[in-house]
């Protein structure tokens, strides 16, 4: 026997088995046939058909193409392609990219710190990460990724850009993004660093009111933000808290319930509905001792999808926070990861995402109560935050000085640092407004 022969015997011969082995599931799932609708059992032989069409063009393709085809590498190709076809969040994993996933919520990984999707076919960012090098660089939601170190990126997969952009900590990478606005594409250089591990961080606006920012929502988030917030406590009681979700591209959903049940005593936070029952799911909050009962302003914008979704979601329904800034991203829908035997991990949507009301966060987000555009401003180095144009009483030559006594001042003096931070940021100092005037407000009526 020739080697062609030999070869195009043994192509057969796989070809035979594969389709014994398809035959043989598709028999079994249609054991119970008695039970099963026509239509269900016409959906079947559709879809029998179809993997012998790809059994045959493989079989073709190892004998035919110019070069020699490897099966594994061809058959995880076509099941990428099956399921990006269903939804951008949808996707194979192999071994490596797995456990790359499973680092990003339990472990350190070195990159440049954006959450990523693919809309319209183009790789598009969901939002930068705090305090990493593309958050640094000025990367925005929505930004359009065209390239990555020179490379086309178009028919690239989310994991594909991953791919490219980790790397080792110091080096660069280059990516070319445009933008809304833009008029040609924008090349930025970045040097990759460790992501860290901490997604929480908190500092005083000013005696009395806190600033807590959740960059994500990993393992550990709902225990560093009790945290974070007992030492905002220990520093002065606090009178009410300003939560900054920006750019929080989501994480674990465990972690988006935990945190919210904080600021809830009853009632419904998320619940979920997919096409088994299975994926109908219900997270209530509880009863405890942990609630924090302070007026509540939560922070959102575009950057702020899924996990964070369901925060701002869940306060908003129950009237529990003024949500400010402006729209969210839209990713209501839920990611079961299924480890497969080889080391490589199936990510497949199986359900969407309802805010306690029955809202669904898919494609249309959470629209803020209080709606504030970001505007962007840089003070200049010698900004006097404090001062402004106006001409006052104590300009006047001559005035008469108040020498009454200020000891008991309603107005504690803000930090210079944070003066400056609120002058550059307009969305926080409208948050930190609108705390204030909340805390105004509980103060009067619980002195009525």
């Amino acid at each position: 026997m020739s080697h062609k022969m030999s070869k195009t015997f043994m192509n057969k011969t796989m070809l035979q088995f594969f389709l014994i082995l398809i035959a043989t599931l598709f028999t079994f799932s249609l054991a119970p046939s008695t039970s099963i609708a026509e239509t269900e059992q016409k959906q079947q032989e559709d879809t029998y058909r179809q993997l012998e069409t790809f059994a045959n063009v493989l079989s073709i393709l190892q004998e035919n193409y110019v070069e020699e085809i490897k099966a594994k590498e061809a058959i995880e190709g076509a099941i990428q392609g099956l399921l990006l076809s269903l939804d951008p969040h949808s996707s194979y994993m192999k071994a490596e990219s797995y456990q790359e996933f499973r680092n990003e919520t339990q472990g350190s990984f070195t990159g440049i710190g954006i959450e990523i999707t693919l809309r319209d076919n183009v790789i598009t960012v969901i939002s930068p990460i705090a305090d990493t090098p593309a958050a640094k660089a000025g990367i925005k939601a929505h930004d359009k990724i065209m390239r990555i170190n020179g490379e086309l990126t178009k028919n690239f997969t989310p994991l594909d850009a991953v791919k490219l952009l980790r790397g080792p900590k110091g080096s660069s990478v280059t990516i070319s993004i445009f933008r809304d606005g833009f008029k040609e594409l924008k090349d930025i250089e970045l040097i990759r660093d460790t992501i860290p591990l901490h997604s929480v961080k908190s500092f005083v606006l000013k005696p009395g009111f806190g600033y807590i920012r959740v960059s994500n929502f990993q393992s550990d988030t709902t225990r560093e933000f009790k945290e974070h917030l007992a030492k905002l406590q220990n520093k002065s009681p606090l009178s009410g808290l300003v939560l900054d979700l920006r750019n929080n591209p989501g994480g674990l959903l465990n972690q988006a319930v935990s945190l919210t049940d904080i600021f809830l005593d009853e009632g419904l936070i998320v619940y979920t509905r997919g096409r088994i029952k299975d994926q109908d799911l219900t997270y209530e909050a509880h009863q405890n001792n942990s609630g924090v009962e302070i007026p509540l302003v939560l922070l959102v914008n575009e950057g702020s999808a899924s996990a964070s979704e369901i925060v701002a979601g869940a306060l908003q329904d129950h009237q529990r926070g003024v949500i400010v800034g402006s729209k969210t991203f839209g990713k209501g829908s839920v990611q079961t990861i299924i480890p497969l035997p080889d080391g490589a991990g199936l990510r497949m949507t199986t359900a969407r995402y309802y805010t306690p009301k029955g809202r669904s966060i898919q494609a249309t987000g959470i629209t803020p109560d209080v709606e504030v555009p970001y505007s962007e401003y840089i003070p200049e180095e010698n900004d006097a935050p404090s001062s402004t144009n106006f001409f006052r009483e104590e300009n006047l030559n001559n005035h008469i000085t108040n020498t009454e006594d200020s000891e008991n001042s309603v107005t504690p003096e803000i930090d210079e640092e944070i003066e400056k931070m609120l002058l550059a940021d307009n969305q926080l100092k409208s948050a930190f407004n609108i705390l204030k005037s909340l805390v105004l407000y509980v103060s009067y009526k619980q002195s009525e």
